[in-house]
């Protein structure tokens, strides 16, 4: 089995849409995608959320190289992690929609609990 899903699209523009998604998930607190990007998206941000835990200089410098808003990382270090300092993992929540009406494809919330 891979260690990721390809999502249907060469490698750079999987990553570039992943980092957009992180971002955008981080910015909002809440997205609403497709399932298969939304468990991939949730892995990422759950990286990037224990990494803004442990807090050091390290640290934000690695969620600044894969995050593309610099804002963001300022309220993941400051609002967002603080939050969850006592919780080991799962600071996300997947929310099922229904199908999408144009392809079927399986809609979800993604949420920060």
């Amino acid at each position: 089995m891979a260690a990721h899903r390809k999502l249907g699209r060469p490698t750079n523009e999987r990553v570039a849409m992943l980092r957009n998604l992180t971002t955008s998930f981080l910015l909002h607190g809440k997205i609403h995608t497709t399932e298969m990007r939304a468990k991939e998206v949730r892995s990422l941000a759950e990286k990037m959320i224990t990494l803004a835990k442990r807090g050091d200089l390290h640290a934000r410098r690695q969620v600044i190289s894969y995050l593309l808003d610099e804002k963001v990382v300022t309220d993941l270090f400051t609002k967002v992690a603080p939050k969850y300092t006592e919780k080991k993992g799962g600071y996300t929540r997947i929310l099922k929609e229904g199908p999408r009406r144009g392809d079927s494809a399986e809609m979800v919330i993604l949420e920060l609990v």
